[in-house]
Formats: C-alpha cells, structure tokens, sequence
C-alpha cells in the first residue's frame, strides 16, 4: 500500500514538475535540460549527476526534440513506461496549447512590433543558459576523472569546430558510448567470476 502511495506521489510531482518546466521554459530543448537537472538531481535528489549525463546523451541520441525526449528518459528512470508517459504528456500540453492559441491569432503576432523584439531580447538569455548548460556538463565530465570521457568531450568539441557534420559526431560518440559499456560490462562480468 504505502509503494503504491509513493508511487502515486513521485508520478504527481513529475507531472507538475515537467508541465511547471516545459510551460515556463524558453529556448529549446537544452534549456529545458538544465532545467530538469536543478529539479531531479539538485532540488529532488532522485538522480544523480552522472546517471543525468548519461540520461541527456540518450535524449540528444534519440530522434524528436530534446525537450521531450529528456522528459520521457527521466521519467523512465523515475516510474518506468508509466513515468515516461506521464512526462512527454505533461512536456506536450504546454507548447500544444500556446502554439495552438498563437495560430488562432498569428496575423497579430507576425506584424508585432513588441512581440518581435521580446523574441529577439529572449535569443540572448538563451544563449547563456546553453553555454550555462555546456559549462556544467563539461565539468561534471572533468571532475568524474575519467580520461577518456574528457578526451571525447574535447574531440567532439573540435570536431563540431572544424565542420564536422553533427549527425557523425553524434554516430560517433554513441558507438564509442557502446563499445565502453560492453567494455565495463566484460570486465564486470569477468571481476564477478573470479
């Protein structure tokens, strides 16, 4: 009775906690991701910083945007596929219901002149809360002291800087991601035999 209880309770806080975010967010999915790591790793204490790394690589690898697919991993962490649902619906509603309401009145908007400006004043914000996010990130990475993580931080850094086409550079780091997991779990596998 009392896991059902907790259960119920821990997917009501993701529901709010993912609509409060996704309604009240702007500039795109990595501004939403910060976001999730202040509510669920630092306010929360329900995940931990590096399962975070690793939950954000999975939404940045997944196809759709990031803001969901960050939504959905976290809630799947959290409450399994009953969590995942709960977040994308509650990630959703916000954009469906302001993106539904700005069509109905999108020859006011288009013509705006205060409205055009907010949007280009709100570009700036958004540009530090991404280097905000990049700046965590790359330290969590840093501080975990692992080498080879901090090696294909910085060559995908480079990479992205010499023109690289993202798509590769995403292909890349998950079979490098992949290959060091099954790497960890051989040698897990071999550690526990012995």
């Amino acid at each position: 009775m009392q896991d059902r209880q907790d259960r119920k309770q821990v997917l009501g806080r993701l529901f709010v906690s993912t609509l409060y975010l996704s309604a009240f967010t702007f500039g795109g999915g990595y501004v939403i991701v910060t976001l999730l790591k202040k509510k669920f790793v630092d306010e929360y204490h329900w995940i931990e910083d590096g399962e975070m790394l690793d939950l954000v690589a999975i939404a940045q690898s997944a196809p759709g945007p990031i803001a969901v697919n960050g939504a959905i991993v976290v809630g799947y962490k959290l409450a399994g596929m009953v969590g995942a649902a709960v977040a994308a619906v509650a990630t959703i509603i916000p954009p469906f219901a302001i993106i539904s309401a700005i069509s109905v009145f999108y020859d006011a908007f288009r013509d705006n002149f205060l409205v055009s400006q907010m949007l280009e004043g709100m570009q700036a914000g958004v540009a530090a809360v991404i280097a905000s996010v990049v700046w965590q990130m790359g330290t969590d990475v840093v501080r975990a002291d692992d080498k080879a993580g901090v090696l294909i931080m910085a060559a995908a850094f480079a990479a992205c800087l010499l023109g690289v086409n993202v798509v590769l550079v995403v292909l890349a780091a998950a079979g490098i991601g992949v290959a060091r997991t099954l790497l960890k779990g051989r040698h897990a596998g071999k550690g526990g035999a012995a």
